[in-house]
């Protein structure tokens, strides 16, 4: 049974989609005005890796992810830049489909961008106004949070501590402006030159943050949907708005369940560009990293549990990847020299076992390190099968769940890059011939020269296999 832990309850519930089969899940995608860090990239890899695993359990996930492509830190960018708005969504939209592609990220369902809802954010807000729900103050546009019963609802904050944090962040407009200190801007008038302003009853203006993902969502997905994710960070007051201002919409429930993975430090500290701490995957890809291995290093853990970021941590997960590389290797080289298209009993019990045990992982809140447990436990077995005399229908069994098993992971290339040299070729050709002739003091003299050239060769009763010397170590 499918668990889910829900911040909304603050407890694992019972996963049941309000149509059997199909799930309508949003995610709240990044601002496109720089390259994404390491911890837009945990959000991303983390959700798509749920994604996968519903996919793989049957269900049809309608996955929505969108681009805020406007906003102050666009408009900075594009002056920064010498660019247009536009032109800098644009740049940094194709960026992160590149990284993100880089890490496997599956692409959305559907990526809207903000600007293209204007007219559906106007109508939005009309019906707020026109409902009592916000109020309009020289062009600005406000929710009403005090009429909305359980705003903190998602947040579990208390009203009292809101209103006095929010009252000591405001100016004097500001104060003038807003009814209550917690209300937040569903518009805002625009007059600065140059900047991109839309029509409004209101004047030209622009939609407030949180209003853009509550429009998308009704457009795209509907009234209800089943999952929203996205980062703890945006628990509030991102989604606590999104779902005030929704549920005062339509009058029902705005999501059934809330999710939201785990923040990324960098080197055990917050990742700030004060600190120089500040990592973007578009540079980490840039070096000879593995990008299989980054996105290994952003999936083992929960997707709830915090993360922290450092080259040491990275190169560690990096050698627990490789490992599972090794024996995915080993069993295609094994599979050249092998034969018998029946799968022993052993093998298809302990499969059985394995498989039940990565689903009982996975559907306890998608639990990725215990996952991952039964998955190294997986490549032993493997790998002691490939010390017998293994059928060629056993080492395919064991080859196909562990790709399975890793897809999930988003971790899809198992087969090396990298070749081997035509020198290492000869000699793996000339300890072959060596072994059948049973001159097993020149197999183990070429055995030692082998090691020298970066490879480690173990024999079986399939025959010689080889794998890369793990020079980390």
């Amino acid at each position: 049974m499918l668990q889910v832990y829900n911040t909304y309850s603050l407890q694992k519930e019972k996963f049941t989609p309000q149509v059997s089969g199909k799930i309508l899940m949003y995610l709240c995608g990044p601002t496109v005005y720089n390259y994404i860090h390491i911890g837009n990239a945990r959000s991303a890899v983390a959700f798509d890796t749920i994604r996968r695993y519903l996919e793989w359990r049957g269900y049809e996930v309608n996955f929505v992810s969108n681009f805020t492509d406007l906003g102050d830190k666009v408009i900075a960018q594009g002056e920064k830049e010498g660019l247009t708005e536009q032109e800098v969504a644009d740049k940094y939209a194709e960026a992160f489909h590149q990284d993100a592609g880089q890490l496997n990220v599956k692409p959305a369902t559907t990526r809207p961008r903000a600007t293209e809802y204007m007219a559906e954010m106007v109508r939005f807000v009309e019906r707020l106004i026109e409902q009592g729900q916000a109020y309009e103050v020289d062009g600005d546009v406000y929710f009403s949070t005090t009429k909305f019963e359980n705003y903190t609802a998602l947040s579990h904050q208390k009203m009292s501590e809101l209103e006095e944090n929010a009252a000591g962040r405001l100016g004097d407009d500001d104060q003038e402006h807003k009814q209550d200190p917690t209300d937040f801007a569903l518009w805002k008038k625009e007059t600065r030159p140059n900047v991109t302003a839309w029509p409004s009853p209101w004047g030209p203006g622009r939609p407030g943050w949180h209003l853009e993902c509550s429009v998308m969502n009704d457009e795209l997905l509907g009234e209800t949907i089943d999952i929203h994710a996205g980062g703890v960070d945006l628990t509030f007051p991102h989604h606590t708005n999104e779902l005030a201002q929704s549920e005062s919409y339509h009058h029902r429930q705005f999501v059934r369940y809330w999710l939201h993975n785990g923040f990324v430090n960098v080197n055990d500290e917050k990742m700030s560009k004060s600190l120089g701490n500040f990592v973007t995957i578009h540079d980490l890809l840039q070096t000879d990293i593995d990008p299989q291995g980054l996105r290994f290093f952003l999936t083992k853990t929960h997707y709830r549990r915090p993360i922290s970021y450092s080259q040491d941590r990275l190169d560690q997960s990096q050698k627990e990847l490789d490992r599972l590389y090794r024996t995915y290797q080993a069993l295609e080289r094994a599979k050249a020299s092998s034969d018998g298209e029946i799968i022993s009993q052993e093998v298809l019990s302990r499969v059985a076992e394995l498989d039940a045990a990565f689903i009982q992982a996975m559907d306890d809140d998608f639990n990725t390190e215990n996952a991952l447990t039964v998955i190294f436990d997986a490549a032993n077995f493997a790998n002691r099968l490939l010390q017998e005399d293994a059928s060629l229908a056993d080492l395919k069994t064991l080859q196909e769940r562990l790709q399975t098993w890793l897809g999930i992971f988003g971790i899809e290339n198992l087969l090396p890059v990298k070749g081997i040299t035509a020198e290492q070729q000869d000699l793996l050709d000339q300890r072959q011939a060596a072994r059948e002739a049973k001159d097993f003091a020149t197999s183990d003299a070429l055995r030692d020269k082998l090691l020298i050239t970066g490879l480690i060769v173990r024999d079986s009763p399939q025959g010689q296999s080889w794998e890369f010397v793990d020079k980390s170590e």
